[in-house]
């Protein structure tokens, strides 16, 4: 999994993760490339790399991990061992990224470099070349995207993974850091409470479900990622739904959260923030 998303493995990746000897570590990647000769490859200095060939024939699940280990330094195995007998597990389609792409991308955020990739959009979905500076990835609901700042834009953007085209190229130093991202680096507070249009019975449920204190739900998240947040907790920022019972939670504080809200079309300039592409 790593030698494919990153392009390489070493003994030190396997250390870390298993906390095994650099013996054991070594030994393990040599057994496994002589009996698969065609997936890694042992460079004349270095870890072993993927062999180009394989980069198309690899099993697209395997991305999700990697990202978490990436973003988390975890390993999570697939659910190989989740038993059907006890319950369902509802998979949606994963969105297609190319491994090419990530190699690049990971070594850019690890070394603080810039990088030169292909991108589309909704709004321009024609290809065009990005100079784009990544300081870290993100997963959002279904999807992930890398944060960072964007030449063409001249401001700090999201990117979504499964957008990026073609083969991207490692760079020079990046000058445009984490820590000069002001809306990465602001925290937002966000504080939910049952619709008040539900009964005290109903506000009850709605309390015990998420563990609230004195009837409110307070979570602290980046201004980055407010909107994010939003979606995944089914909370609209302005426009209540119809019934309480499809509605279940309010903001109470959205004079707050408003300036972090994504810029769209035909609605002005909400906020700070832009509607990743």
């Amino acid at each position: 999994m790593l030698a494919l998303w990153q392009g390489y493995v070493r003994n030190k990746d396997l250390v870390d993760q298993f906390s095994i000897t650099r013996q054991q570590a070594y030994q393990d990647i040599r057994a496994y490339q002589e009996q698969h000769p065609e997936r890694l490859k042992k460079m004349v200095t270095g870890p072993y790399q993927f062999s180009a060939q394989y980069l198309f024939e690899a099993p697209k699940h395997s991305l999700e991990h990697y990202l978490q280990w990436f973003s988390t330094g975890q390993f999570y195995a697939p659910q190989s061992s989740f038993n059907a007998a006890l319950g369902e597990h509802c998979c949606v389609p994963q969105r297609y990224v190319a491994p090419q792409v990530i190699a690049v991308l990971t070594a850019a955020i690890r070394q603080q470099k810039r990088l030169e990739l292909g991108y589309v959009s909704l709004s321009n979905p024609e290809w065009e070349g990005r100079i784009f500076h990544p300081h870290t990835l993100v997963k959002t609901g279904l999807r992930w995207h890398v944060r960072g700042y964007c030449e063409k834009s001249q401001d700090y953007r999201d990117l979504v993974l499964s957008r990026c085209r073609g083969d991207a190229e490692l760079l020079d130093t990046s000058e445009h850091t984490k820590e000069d991202d002001r809306v990465w680096n602001t925290q937002v507070d966000l504080i939910f409470a049952p619709d008040p249009r539900l009964n005290d019975e109903q506000k009850e449920v709605i309390a015990h479900d998420y563990q609230m204190e004195n009837g409110q739900l307070r979570i602290t998240t980046r201004a980055a990622l407010v909107d994010y947040l939003l979606k995944e907790m089914q909370v609209k920022a302005q426009d209540l739904e119809e019934t309480p019972e499809a509605q279940q939670l309010i903001l109470l504080n959205p004079c707050d959260v408003k300036p972090w809200l994504f810029e769209r079309e035909g609605k002005g300039r909400l906020g700070k923030v832009t509607l990743p592409e």
